[in-house]
């Protein structure tokens, strides 16, 4: 079922992209952290679906929710059935651009600060958001995108119990790792 979703995600984001430079994945990686009193709490998933049309400089993400990974299982049921409800809200989607992209040259390969804008939905609730990354290209011709932003859960109307407070910090950061192929 999972791979049917991020196949059906990587077609859906390539038809919603123009054709050009285009480039995807659907086994990127997302992790998010949370540093609070009692425990840090780290969780990753590896089935991130990621588009990105470098002749337009459009970007899409999409995940299911439910595809983190914790270090204990509790942990993991917890974060789906108490605060981010995946059972009402599967996924979670970025749509966005990538600032001045017609200003660097990713015909070489290197490393390319960039500035990314969008819209980012988590738990039914779409904010906008501008985070600074990094493109890297390979000789290879791979497009690594990768990033480090924080978000406030009370933005996505994710609420933490009071019994929890000490538990969950009220800011999580987000890491994304994704590497990219050519679409032909």
């Amino acid at each position: 079922m999972k791979k049917i979703f991020a196949l059906l995600t990587t077609c859906i984001l390539g038809l919603s992209l123009s054709y050009g430079q285009l480039y995807s994945t659907s086994n990127g990686q997302i992790t998010f952290y949370s540093n609070a009193p009692l425990e840090n709490i780290e969780a990753t998933n590896k089935q991130v679906s990621c588009a990105i049309d470098l002749s337009k400089g459009q970007m899409a993400f999409s995940m299911l929710m439910n595809a983190f990974q914790f270090e204990k299982a509790l942990m993991q049921e917890h974060f789906n059935e108490r605060y981010v409800e995946s059972h009402k809200y599967p996924k979670a989607t970025f749509a966005g651009n990538i600032k001045d992209i017609e200003n660097i040259d990713l015909s070489k390969a290197g490393s390319y600060d960039v500035t990314v804008s969008g819209k980012l939905t988590i738990h039914g609730i779409n904010q906008a958001v501008s985070s600074k990354g990094m493109l890297k290209v390979s000789d290879d011709k791979t497009l690594t995108a990768i990033s480090t932003f924080t978000i406030n859960l009370e933005d996505y109307k994710v609420k933490i119990p009071t019994m929890y407070i000490d538990n969950i910090s009220e800011s999580i950061q987000i890491k994304v790792n994704v590497k990219l192929k050519p679409k032909s």
